[in-house]
C-alpha cells in the first residue's frame, strides 16, 4: 500500500452555466443574480480522484476555496462526499487574478506545513468555468517549487510518484511526477459520486478554517470576457396532438433511442 496522503483539492463558486449566461456590466466576471451556483466539472472529478486518492492510501482528502461567504456551500458539498477538513479565504473573487489565487493557495498550503500538516499532492479543476483562466495550477506550482501536471482526467499514487493520465494530440499520454505535486483535472476519467443524506449532515458539523487574504492582490489585469455567439437552433413541428405520434417514434428511432 502506498503512504497516506494527504490530498488538497481546490474548488471555486461558479455559476451553474447550464442556464442563460449573462456577464456582469462591466464585462470582468459572470453574473450570477439569476443563476444557481455550484463547481465546475473538472472540479468535481477532482474531488472524486482527492477522496479515492485519500482512500486508497489510507490519507485524508481537504478542500480550500477563496471566494465570498455564500462559497461555504461548494466546500460542504465537498465535504459531503468524502472531504474531512475545509479551508476558505474569505474574500471578494473578482479582485483576484490567477498569479493573486496561486499567491493564497501557497500561503495557505505552507501555513499548513508549519503547524505539521503537510499537503502531499494538490488537485485543482484545469480551468475556471466562469472566466476560462487555466493558469492558477502551473502558477501554483512555481510558487511551490513543485511538479505539475496538467489537464490529468486518471491519478495513481506509485511509490512516492504520482501516475497521472492525460489525453495528448496523439492519444493516451502518462506522466510520472515525484510527490508532492500539482496536478490540475480534466472531467471525463472518474464519475464523481453523489452526496448521502448522512453525508450531507455530517458536512453541516465540520468547522470550517476561515482566513483572510495574506496581502493585497493585483487584480486579474482582465480587459473583458465576451461570451461566444449564439448556437443556431431549428425548431420543427412534428404535428399537434395524437397525430404527431408516429413522426415522434420516427425521430427517436434517428436518434438511437428506440429500435423497429
Amino acid at each position: 500500500m502506498s503512504e497516506a496522503l494527504d490530498v488538497l483539492v481546490c474548488v471555486k463558486r461558479v455559476v451553474d452555466s447550464t442556464g442563460e449566461v449573462v456577464l456582469t456590466d462591466d464585462e470582468q466576471s459572470v453574473d450570477g443574480r439569476y443563476a444557481g451556483f455550484t463547481l465546475s466539472n473538472h472540479e468535481e472529478c477532482a474531488v472524486e480522484l482527492a477522496v479515492q486518492i485519500a482512500t486508497a492510501t489510507g490519507g485524508s482528502a481537504s478542500v480550500l476555496t477563496l471566494g465570498e461567504p455564500e462559497a461555504v456551500d461548494q466546500l460542504r458539498s465537498a465535504l459531503a462526499v468524502g472531504c474531512t477538513a475545509a479551508t476558505h479565504v474569505e474574500a471578494d473573487p473578482g479582485g483576484f487574478g490567477p498569479a493573486d489565487v496561486a499567491r493564497e493557495i501557497a500561503a495557505v498550503i505552507r501555513d499548513h506545513e508549519a503547524a505539521g500538516r503537510p499537503h502531499d499532492l494538490v488537485l485543482l479543476g484545469n480551468d475556471a468555468a466562469d472566466t476560462g483562466d487555466f493558469q492558477v495550477g502551473i502558477r501554483l506550482a512555481y510558487e511551490l517549487g513543485r511538479p505539475v501536471v496538467n489537464g490529468a482526467a486518471t491519478i495513481a499514487v506509485e511509490d512516492g510518484h504520482v501516475v497521472a493520465g492525460v489525453k495528448g494530440p496523439e492519444g493516451r499520454e502518462t506522466y510520472r511526477v515525484p510527490l508532492p505535486a500539482v496536478v490540475t483535472v480534466l472531467e471525463g476519467g472518474v464519475e464523481p459520486r453523489y452526496p448521502t443524506v448522512p453525508g450531507r449532515m455530517k458536512a453541516k458539523k465540520v468547522e470550517i478554517e476561515r482566513r483572510a487574504p495574506s496581502t493585497q492582490p493585483v487584480g486579474p489585469n482582465r480587459r473583458r470576457l465576451r461570451l461566444p455567439p449564439p448556437q443556431p437552433s431549428e425548431v420543427q413541428v412534428l404535428g399537434k396532438g395524437a397525430d404527431a405520434a408516429a413522426a415522434v417514434v420516427d425521430l427517436f428511432e434517428q436518434l438511437g433511442v428506440v429500435a423497429r
